[in-house]
């Protein structure tokens, strides 16, 4: 009797022991189900052509229209010297006066000859010469009004063009050595800009375009400027080609020397443009992508080729097509395939 009643309790203890196992690992299952991922909230914009300017950005430097060195043709004693460095000076303003004394001696010998040539003008008039002899003297007088001019344009210094002094080499008294100018003159109004543009817009770039021009010296200040020339050849080494731009620099602001930077736009084009916000560069690599919500309410990924980059936009080449809702915010933490919620 005691014998069988101890199996039936053991049966009994294991049979409950069963059942707690197995609710055990019931619980334990429930508990391990992936949750349900949720909704990611965003905000969207639709995409849509826009004008897009294909405006590029330029540096260079500001130089003088026109670099005049003066000096005579020949050495001698300087005798005046009439402006100093930062003179504004006028076309033919005398700016220093070389030693008379070669001129003086010119002058003289063309009022003789002018004298001579009246004198035997006469006798040419009565026969008393010959014109093979008058037209001798004629010659030699025009030599001698030849050389006083040229003389008295290496004697008095004029400045040809209106402009700034920009340097002075010597001191009055010093005799001029023929190694420096004794002056130069930069004209300033206008100033060129050479600007180096690659050899793919060769095309686009004609005379009379306008560009827009900054310095760096001074801050909120632009200028405007007209392509004044395009240089026919390539630079070999980095496939570009200056094109000259007048800036009319009526105050005098802009200066040779100063460092500009020049936007040139090449007109206009019709592309599908997405705030910046939008677009992300993709780990481990160099694209550029951005979200899009599909018909089901999904996060997609799509690979999308950059243009320009204007007004907190970017122009967009390829990956998108109008109608594209893009997501502008929350996709940050998106993962393709999410569920979204547009807010």
């Amino acid at each position: 009797m005691n014998r069988n009643i101890i199996p039936l309790f053991t049966v009994a203890l294991l049979a409950v022991s069963c059942g707690q196992g197995s609710g055990s690992n019931g619980a334990a299952a429930e508990n391990t189900a992936a949750p349900e991922e949720t909704a990611a909230f965003v905000s969207v914009v639709t995409a849509a052509k826009e004008s897009v300017p294909q405006t590029s950005l330029y540096s260079s430097t500001v130089q003088a229209n026109v670099v005049n060195n003066i000096a005579p043709q020949s050495g001698g004693r300087i005798q005046k010297l009439n402006v100093e460095v930062g003179d504004f000076v006028s076309k033919g303003q005398i700016l220093a006066e070389m030693d008379r004394v070669q001129l003086e001696q010119a002058e003289l010998k063309l009022k003789n000859d002018e004298t001579e040539l009246e004198r035997v003008r006469q006798l040419l008039s009565q026969g008393g010469i010959s014109q093979a002899d008058f037209e001798q003297l004629e010659l030699a007088c025009n030599v001698s009004r030849s050389t006083y001019a040229n003389l008295l344009d290496n004697t008095v210094l004029r400045s040809p063009i209106s402009g700034v002094v920009t340097a002075r080499n010597y001191d009055r008294g010093d005799m001029y050595g023929m190694a420096q100018p004794i002056y130069t003159v930069q004209q300033i109004t206008p100033v060129k800009i050479l600007v180096p543009i690659s050899e793919t817009d060769y095309t686009r770039v004609k005379k009379g375009d306008k560009v827009e021009i900054t310095a760096d010296a001074l801050p909120g200040k632009s200028f405007s400027g007209t392509v004044n020339r395009l240089y026919p050849t390539m630079d070999a080494a980095t496939h570009t080609f200056n094109v000259e731009v007048l800036v009319a620099n009526s105050k005098r602001e802009l200066r040779p020397g100063m460092y500009a930077r020049v936007s040139v736009n090449f007109g206009d084009t019709f592309n599908i443009t997405v705030p910046d916000t939008a677009v992300s560069k993709m780990q481990g690599a160099g694209t550029r992508s951005v979200f899009v919500i599909d018909d089901e309410g999904r996060a997609v990924i799509k690979v999308v080729t950059l243009g320009r980059h204007f007004d907190g936009k970017y122009e967009i080449l390829s990956g998108l097509e109008e109608g594209d809702r893009v997501v502008t915010k929350g996709n940050s933490t998106l993962k393709a395939g999410q569920s979204v919620i547009i807010g």
